[in-house]
């Protein structure tokens, strides 16, 4: 019975809407935490160091989220990347072309609009990154929520938009984030991937041997002076997403299967928990609009990333560059270029990352609050235009139905 609960929980957990729902709960859970009378304990909780002293590692809770934990979610969207690129609809150069045009779109767009805005400000030499990324869990949530009636073609283009647009933000972390390198435990971390690779390559399914070198590669990577979660990414790619004759689904689809829920259900909204947590007092609502930095995340993601995305796909579709997903309109990709603006989980990352020697800390509490309300705004507008274009379609199914009849 306890079997059986557990594998209804795991199905469960794989659907997108709940792992978008877990996410939004823990925020919410954390921006009313910090901002009750309770929230002195909020902050205790986050600072609150947890050390390993054999391996000098101290890092407080919220950096163990940010760097471990989530190390697992990159972990299984390398999983998902390889998979679309070698089987999926990444695998098709002229099917391919289209989300990847867009997200490069998605990307470059609100790089400039946030850094022309906020030109000048202290830490926007790297915070242009904050909202380049669209938010896989978050934005797929949305759509399988009120895009129900909007054809299958969408959540291909979503997920192998935010699929690309995930592989860019991580590229820009590596090159943005690495202060120094130790090149000792650069190439110790290279000698784990390599490993990894060689251990596929042998078709050896043993766990004694995969999670030793994915510690290792993780805490590598961390003494390197890279940042720890693209162990998860490296070692995602890394792995064989083709069936071998007799074989029942390949080590990435298992692992995918296996990993998903655990992202999905404890990773992701963990972290959402431990990096939410912005006090709104009054300064921050007066300042989300005037100040330069929020306005620059804003007006990123939300602008930007819509205009990026939906006007690159428009241009590459007219001059015959790619084609249009079958049965979707230019409404509705539209529509899905909204929910692009959901920038959560790798934009608060990233604003951790950027802004964290910034001041006195308020203008990583801006940053986030930007973000956070961004996301919101993008998921409601998102979720309007893809209820109207569900009736649309519903209405030439039925007139479709009639005249067969």
């Amino acid at each position: 019975m306890i079997n059986q609960v557990r594998s209804e929980l795991t199905r469960y957990l794989r659907t997108e809407t709940v792992g978008g729902a877990l996410l939004l709960i823990a925020a919410a859970i954390a921006l009313l935490w910090v901002n009750s009378p309770w929230g002195d304990s909020y902050v205790t909780m986050t600072e609150t160091v947890l050390a390993i002293k054999p391996l000098h590692l101290e890092l407080t809770l919220a950096d163990w989220t940010q760097d471990g934990l989530l190390a697992v979610f990159f972990f299984v969207a390398g999983l998902e990347l390889k998979r679309e690129l070698v089987v999926g609809e990444l695998a098709d150069r002229r099917r391919a072309a289209l989300p990847i045009i867009a997200a490069v779109g998605g990307v470059v767009t609100p790089a400039l609009i946030a850094a022309v805005v906020g030109y000048g400000i202290e830490g926007m030499d790297r915070g242009w990154a904050i909202p380049v990324a669209t938010d896989i869990a978050f934005a797929l949530a949305v759509l399988a929520m009120t895009g129900s009636r909007i054809p299958a073609g969408a959540r291909v283009f979503l997920l192998s938009l935010a699929v690309v647009d995930d592989l860019l933000a991580i590229i820009l972390i590596a090159v943005l984030f690495t202060a120094g390198l130790a090149l000792l435990w650069l190439l110790a971390a290279a000698a784990c991937f390599a490993a990894w690779a060689l251990a596929q390559h042998r078709r050896i399914t043993s766990p004694v041997v995969y999670v030793p070198l994915a510690l290792v590669s993780w805490y590598a990577l961390h003494e390197a002076g890279i940042h720890p979660t693209l162990a998860g990414v490296a070692l995602g790619l890394l792995t064989r997403v083709r069936t071998d004759p007799g074989e029942d689904k390949a080590p990435a689809t298992r692992w995918e299967h296996r990993f998903q829920p655990i992202s999905a259900g404890l990773c992701v909204p963990l972290f959402a928990l431990f990096a939410s947590g912005v006090p709104l007092d009054g300064n921050i609502f007066g300042e989300l609009f005037t100040n330069r930095l929020s306005l620059a995340i804003i007006l990123g993601l939300l602008l930007g990333k819509t205009v990026g995305i939906f006007g690159i796909s428009w241009a590459a579709i007219r001059f015959g560059v790619a084609k249009k997903p079958a049965n979707l309109g230019y409404r509705d990709m539209f529509a899905l270029s909204v929910l692009g603006a959901i920038g959560f989980t790798v934009s608060l990352l990233v604003a951790e990352l950027a802004l964290a020697d910034v001041g006195d800390g308020s203008s990583v509490e801006l940053a986030k609050a930007a973000v956070l309300m961004t996301s919101m705004a993008a998921s409601l507008a998102g979720s309007a235009l893809l209820l109207r274009r569900g009736r649309v379609h519903q209405a030439r199914r039925e007139a479709r139905a009639l005249e067969s009849e």
